[in-house]
């Protein structure tokens, strides 16, 4: 990983102690900087939060009230409170909760106590989107067409949307992280976007103000980061490409953006930091912008706090945006000047694990985390607030971790990002890794032909689960075979009494693998039945015999694995057949190294025509180098297998691989024979009943006992996570019960409402 640059020292003072306003992932990447700044902590925590890792990590903690974010981390006095308690002398707010809050700000100013962010007349200023749009135009940036101002009625919705040309963006004044924003394509949708977004900002920032501007289709949502200090210093960091959305919310990020150039990346800086200097800005803040097709970039907003995807910027710069924050409430000047951070080094990917179901359209998921392992290696930073045995609560953002990968390049960032999902180990809630594990395999994203669209472009039906390729089928046959050889002489180990008796070092099963996961696996092809034979070798390594019977294809794969049965992560090397033979014989072959020379020299030619510009038979430069990137990556997808473990059972295991879960039966020849006969069990038939998607209040029931509803009609209304869900009628019919009432607290597949046979 990259180091952060040292900041130089100066005069001025910094603090003993800092409160950290916060919880999760947040504070506890506040509270790293700060030890390493020698600097104490305070965490302030909510009843809930009592066991959390932000709490063991601080060096005090100080309780602020019940669960609910609007009994503890939301109140103002609970947290000026314990600034008192405990003698902190500057707040750092983090992102969400009162990070934005200008009242908040003042509060402290009069409480004498620093705050780590901008002063309070910037917050409120760029707070406001309908004031914020204002100064942005007298500061020359350039702004959305759209009504600059307060929209308060239906008929002003609509009169408005009508004046600026549907499609239109409905969007809380005081909004952020995706809640309270709707697009509208006609009036009826219009009125019901308003509606929602209107209670969504309500209880979300207590603040319902409304704004209308025109939404640009198709653009890509592009931001710069700034840090400004006490002293005059204005500064713009390199882009930050966050265009993967869902529901206006950022899912996967990354720095720089492959579409932004030297000239537009330096014109957008610039407008960052006139729209800063004309606010009185310091500390970090990030000026976020929408981009079309021909680079036309346009102001959005600007969020006034330390944003989610700061770690990209950071590993592309070297710099530790906390720790400027820190010195610049400390009134230290900056350390750094625009040259040393104009321009990116290498390339950073965040991806942001959540606790969601993507195949339930991505909905909150919450439990305890019986089983966490997070991904380590070259590269790879994780950001989290959890630990294993930690509980997702419905009470919170479902967000696990921002897991961060960082390469020379874009290619090398997601291959690092690939292996980082592959191992990341996630038991006890349902979570969005199978969605973003196939985001590193799509054809689309990995040529950076991105935009806010992606997702609703590409995923129409939703999420579906995942397709096998023919080599992740032969990696998960492979595992298969060795976790069951393996397991089955631990068995034996376990249960044969006799000193005689020996297990044999071959065996020979049958392993069917499907071809697809989730709800893809309904519309796959016949499963793959491949007869395998592993030999053991010893110390680890065994070789595989793969057969096809269906295609008369045989292959042998050598494995290496130190995996042992009952570990979660099933982690191999495979190599060459005929290394392992003369491993085994002691015995020395040199046909391997004769391969390796032609190997050797064919790549050397084709680097050799990269370097002179030559065209090799025809084919273009472009298609050369992405021949050699897609044979460098699938050689080391070939090299190294990872596969998760996530129950066994007596015939076979449910695995995980490339964040899919699949079926995968393992049986001797006799069973294979037998399970021709055995039954399938028929899932419950629940298409007469509306489920409940996911855990959460049940805020309104549209519909009565005996009422006919048409397909498509809006039945209830779900809250979780402070984000407002409608359910609609998969079928038209007649309303047989009512299960629950409204204000009901709802748990995951729970009925609310029954349909006549």
């Amino acid at each position: 990983m990259r180091a952060y640059a040292a900041a130089t020292q100066s005069e001025a003072p910094l603090f003993d102690k800092i409160l950290v306003a916060n919880r999760g992932e947040i504070a506890c990447r506040v509270m790293r900087t700060a030890r390493e700044m020698g600097i104490r902590t305070v965490a302030v925590y909510s009843e809930a939060d009592a066991n959390a890792k932000h709490v063991r990590e601080a060096d005090e903690a100080v309780c602020i009230g019940p669960a609910p974010s609007n009994a503890s981390y939301l109140v103002i006095d609970n947290i000026v409170k314990a600034v008192r308690e405990t003698g902190a002398q500057a707040v750092h707010p983090g992102y969400g909760f009162l990070s934005e809050n200008s009242h908040f700000v003042e509060r402290l100013e009069a409480e004498g106590v620093a705050f780590v962010g901008p002063p309070s007349p910037a917050m409120k200023a760029m707070g406001d989107k309908i004031e914020s749009k204002k100064l942005a135009q007298k500061a020359g940036v350039n702004i959305i067409p759209g009504f600059i101002g307060e929209v308060k009625t239906d008929e002003e919705v609509l009169r408005i949307a009508n004046e600026i040309g549907y499609p239109v963006m409905l969007k809380a004044s005081a909004g952020g992280g995706g809640k309270g924003m709707r697009v509208a394509w006609n009036d009826k949708e219009a009125l019901r976007g308003f509606r929602l977004s209107q209670q969504e900002a309500a209880s979300s920032f207590g603040d319902d103000r409304m704004l209308i501007e025109r939404f640009i289709d198709n653009p890509r949502h592009i931001e710069i980061q700034v840090i400004a200090d006490k002293h005059g210093t204005v500064l713009y960091l390199p882009e930050r490409e966050c265009s993967i959305q869902r529901r206006n919310q950022k899912v996967l990020e990354e720095a720089p953006s492959t579409f932004i150039d030297k000239e537009t990346r330096r014109a957008m800086g610039e407008q960052a930091v006139a729209l800063a200097r004309a606010v009185d800005y310091h500390s970090a803040g990030t000026v976020e912008m929408l981009v079309d097709s021909q680079r036309n970039f346009y102001f959005l907003e600007m969020n006034t706090r330390l944003q989610v995807e700061h770690p990209i910027t950071e590993l592309i710069t070297g710099q530790d945006l906390v720790r400027h924050m820190i010195e610049v409430a400390a009134n230290r000047p900056l350390s750094i000047t625009q040259a040393d951070v104009a321009t990116p080094r290498g390339w950073a990917t965040e991806s942001r694990v959540y606790a969601e179901d993507p195949l339930r359209n991505f909905l909150p998921s919450i439990g305890r985390l019986n089983t966490y392992r997070e991904p380590m290696g070259k590269g790879v930073r994780v950001d989290s607030g959890i630990t294993e045995g930690s509980e997702i609560s419905m009470y919170y953002d479902p967000l696990i971790s921002k897991l961060v990968t960082y390469g020379e390049d874009r290619q090398q960032s997601i291959a690092a990002m690939r292996k980082a999902l592959d191992t990341y180990v996630i038991r006890g809630v349902q979570h969005n890794i199978p969605f973003l594990r196939s985001m590193m395999d799509h054809p689309r994203y990995i040529s950076g032909d991105i935009t806010t669209k992606f997702i609703e472009e590409e995923f129409p039906e939703g999420f579906q689960g995942h397709r096998l390729s023919a080599a992740y089928r032969r990696q998960l046959t492979v595992a298969a075979a060795v976790m069951h050889y393996q397991r089955r002489a631990r068995d034996a180990d376990l249960t044969e009494q006799s000193e005689s008796y020996h297990f044999p070092e071959e065996e020979t099963y049958y392993v069917t693998v499907p071809t697809s996961a989730g709800k893809a696996a309904t519309e796959q092809t016949a499963p793959e039945v491949v007869r395998c034979r592993v030999q053991d070798y010893g110390y680890g390594n065994v070789m595989v015999e793969l057969c096809n019977e269906a295609t008369g294809t045989v292959e042998q794969l050598p494995v290496s694995s130190e995996w042992t049965p009952g570990q979660p992560l099933f982690e191999a090397m495979l190599g060459d057949a005929d290394e392992l033979a003369a491993a085994a014989d002691d015995d020395d072959d040199d046909d391997d190294d004769d391969d390796d020379d032609d190997e050797i020299h064919r790549r050397r030619e084709l680097m050799r025509a990269l370097e002179e510009g030559e065209d090799r038979d025809g084919v273009s430069l472009e298609e050369l180098t992405e021949r050699l990137r897609q044979q460098e990556a699938e050689e080391e997808m070939a090299d190294e297998l990872h596969v998760q473990l996530i129950e066994s059972q007596s015939n076979g295991y449910r695995l995980q691989i490339c964040g899919n879960v699949y079926q995968v039966d393992v049986r001797t020849e006799r069973q294979q024979q037998l399970a021709v006969h055995m039954r399938e069990k028929v899932p419950l038939d629940t298409s007469a009943m509306i489920l409940s998607p996911m855990p959460g209040a049940l805020i309104s029931l549209n519909v009565t006992e005996g009422e006919s509803v048409t397909e498509g009609q809006e039945v209830a209304v779900i809250e979780a996570m402070k984000m407002q869900n409608v359910l609609r009628a998969q079928r038209s019919g007649v309303i047989k019960k009512v299960h629950c009432a409204p204000g009901a607290q709802l748990q995951v597949d729970q009925v609310i409402i029954e349909f006549e046979a």
